[in-house]
């Protein structure tokens, strides 16, 4: 999906999660290529709190995204 559609879809995403899902998961907006979103989620989970909806842009090489969400360190 486009960029747009992915933010689209990750605001609802959001808006129909449980509060567990939101505070014990990251749910992200990340290249759909394979090795793009994997690099992407490496240097992501560096520091999370930097990254912005818009970060994955860079990372992409065909403006193909998808929203992903997977379980966020214990600290």
């Amino acid at each position: 999906m486009k960029y747009n559609e992915a933010v689209k879809h990750k605001k609802e995403s959001l808006a129909k999660a449980h509060d567990s899902v939101v505070s014990n998961y990251h749910i992200i907006i990340v290249p759909a290529d394979t090795d793009e979103s994997a690099k992407y989620i490496e240097d992501f989970l560096k520091s999370p709190d930097t990254f912005k909806d818009e970060s994955c842009k860079k990372y992409c090489s065909n403006d193909e995204y998808e929203v992903v969400s997977f379980k966020k360190e214990d600290e």
